[in-house]
């Protein structure tokens, strides 16, 4: 199974998120959950590296993706970052909408 962790801070700003495991839907290769997380995860750090110019925290791993949003951002940037990543979550919940025996989203919020 493939576990998203969203990490939000109080004021429900994204400022990481995790994508490990694998989704086994389908043999390597064949497997469209895997495929669709990791086009829209992977997409989306694509999209607010090219589109924005802002170099985001990149941890990956066999099965693994860890991304950290910078923390120095100013509000017009960081309103920008956040639309993208908003919308990576709304694509996610809409994969396991259809395969959610394959893919889980948890969403953590820190306390302020």
């Amino acid at each position: 199974m493939i576990r998203v962790t969203i990490n939000r801070t109080s004021d429900g700003s994204l400022e990481s998120f995790r994508v490990k495991g694998h989704a086994l839907y389908d043999e390597p290769g064949k497997d469209i959950v895997c495929a669709g997380v990791s086009a829209v995860t992977v997409g989306t750090v694509n999209a607010v590296e090219a589109l924005l110019g802002i170099t985001l925290q990149v941890d990956t791993k066999h099965g693994m993706l860890d991304v950290r949003i910078p923390d120095n951002l100013d509000q017009v940037l960081n309103e920008k970052v956040q639309l993208l990543l908003n919308a990576m979550t709304v694509m996610l919940h809409s994969i396991e909408q259809s395969y959610g025996e394959y893919i889980a989203i948890h969403n953590k919020t820190k306390k302020s």
